[in-house]
């Protein structure tokens, strides 16, 4: 079976010269035109990237769906080939009624007519991992059925197999192997496509979202009937909508589009610095518009989470940025961890000017977000700085959304938009609000710790004196009368920070 597939892995790259593509990259040109020369009978007039797309897509939706992630990389691919990669629509005809009935029958030990009073057995959508059926619980309550494709974990092993041995190959012959990293590139998408064939981890990515979204007046997010969930099936409250790309329908509905697209923003700023947990996967498939002009999100297959340190790194930048601080952007990178402690601020500033002074020649309502960040990527590629998959996943969706709102609505300005999230952020980090915030957060712990202070540093004068430690104990015994002093007014000071808890 491998070796079939193996097989035809080769004749497709044969067919559309991805051989040439790795080939050309020999100085000397010989293996490119010994290639050429052997396999004189195909046509590579095409450009190499509208070639490595359609062999993409004739190789599978396994396959279709590497290249899409692949797409994200751009802090790795040329330009046009992400472009290009960008493409890749995600075209697979549904698996049939039966096989759906029989997954749910296997999921739940028992016929479907026991499990749904009604069951669509048309799909309403489908996709590479999985299809959706629409179904009534026996409660009542009209629901989505997500069903994972039959045997997919075993077509996705063996297909993740062969694409780790072409990374290998590619970093043995490609002298720009190495340094592109592609068997980690391939590792990364067989990490987010693993998490996809887990139906309970996507379901309780949308029970999280929906959490930190409850009560919000610009998304919804549908609720999760864990009682009919499983790892090859999830059930989840039906939502009413209209395709946020049917532009047209949205305005006879009289949804104010400006509107709309400012709100497309706020709620990403929103996931990204505030709860540190975003949806990676908003392209406009996966989002609908409610009547009363509210965002409906869906699958959430793909999400990614953001520490402080990422939320720091990402703040500073863009304010940074749009300040022309350039020295603070690049001082921003060391900070981080992403760039190396020994590089240096000046020369690494100096490269940051080159790229982003163009970009202020424009309105700031025509600078891209995504497009600054990529820029940042490409630039600190040199630096040596690591860039990190969560970043990447933001960069992607990022540019997703400034796709998306611009299409709304041209005129939109996302840093008008963003701004205030961000200086809000930074006050609430790095201000007075970040160091009472921080307090609190530690309250309990000194809590605990502070009344064994004084039994812990008795014990320890208790015990014999050993040599080495002489200057120590030395030390210790002069800070013990400290020490008591500042006790009192720690207790203080937490007693005052409980009454602003209760508060």
């Amino acid at each position: 079976m491998r070796l079939f597939r193996l097989l035809k892995i080769f004749a497709v790259a044969s067919k559309y010269g991805l051989d040439s593509m790795v080939f050309d990259l020999e100085p000397s040109g010989r293996l490119a035109k010994l290639a050429n020369a052997l396999q004189f009978w195909r046509d590579l007039s095409r450009p190499r990237a509208e070639r490595l797309r359609l062999a993409l897509e004739n190789l599978g939706p396994i396959f279709v769906k590497f290249g899409q992630v692949l797409s994200t990389r751009r802090d790795l691919l040329p330009a046009d080939i992400a472009d290009e990669l960008a493409r890749l629509q995600d075209r697979v005809p549904p698996f049939s009624s039966e096989l759906a009935l029989k997954e749910i029958e296997k999921a739940y030990g028992k016929p479907v007519a026991e499990v749904f009073t009604e069951f669509d057995p048309v799909p309403v959508a489908s996709a590479s991992i999985a299809q959706v059926h629409f179904a009534r619980l026996p409660d009542g309550r009209d629901v989505a059925v997500k069903i994972l494709r039959p045997n997919m974990r075993g077509v996705i092993e063996h297909d993740l197999a062969l694409m780790d041995a072409a990374a290998l190959l590619l970093e043995k012959v490609w002298a720009d192997g190495k340094r592109l990293k592609p068997r980690e590139v391939v590792a990364e998408f067989a990490k987010y496509l693993r998490d996809e064939l887990d139906l309970m981890r996507e379901a309780a990515n949308c029970s999280q979202l929906r959490r930190n979204f409850e009560g919000s007046e610009l998304l919804i997010v549908p609720e999760v009937y864990w009682d009919w969930c499983t790892s090859t099936v999830m059930v989840m409250e039906r939502m009413h909508g209209t395709p946020i790309s049917r532009i047209d329908a949205l305005r006879a509905q009289g949804i104010d589009l400006e509107k709309l697209s400012m709100a497309g923003v706020e709620i990403f700023f929103t996931q990204v610095f505030r709860d540190g947990f975003f949806h990676a996967d908003m392209h406009p498939g996966n989002i609908f518009v409610h009547a009363d002009g509210r965002y409906i999100a869906l699958d959430f297959g793909i999400v990614a989470t953001l520490n402080d340190n990422d939320k720091n790194y990402l703040a500073q930048n863009f304010l940074a940025f749009f300040r022309r601080d350039y020295k603070r952007v690049a001082e921003a990178h060391i900070e981080s961890g992403w760039a190396p402690a020994d590089t240096r601020v000046d020369e690494f500033e100096a490269a940051i000017r080159a790229v982003c002074e163009p970009i202020f020649d424009r309105p700031l309502k025509d600078i891209s977000f995504g497009k600054v960040l990529l820029r940042l990527f490409q630039t600190s590629r040199r630096f040596h700085v690591e860039i990190q998959p969560q970043l990447v996943m933001l960069q992607k969706t990022l540019l997703n959304i400034e796709g998306l709102g611009r299409q709304l609505d041209p005129d939109l300005d996302l840093w008008k938009t963003a701004k205030p999230f961000l200086e809000r952020w930074m006050s609430e980090q790095l201000g007075w609000r970040g160091v009472l915030k921080g307090m609190q957060q530690e309250a309990p712990q000194w809590a605990r710790t502070l009344p064994q202070l004084p039994r812990l540093v008795h014990q320890a004068l208790e015990r014999p004196p050993r040599a080495d430690l002489a200057p120590q104990l030395e030390r210790l015994i002069a800070a013990q009368h400290q020490q008591n002093r500042w006790l009192l007014v720690i207790a203080l000071l937490l007693a005052l920070i409980a009454a602003s808890l209760l508060i």
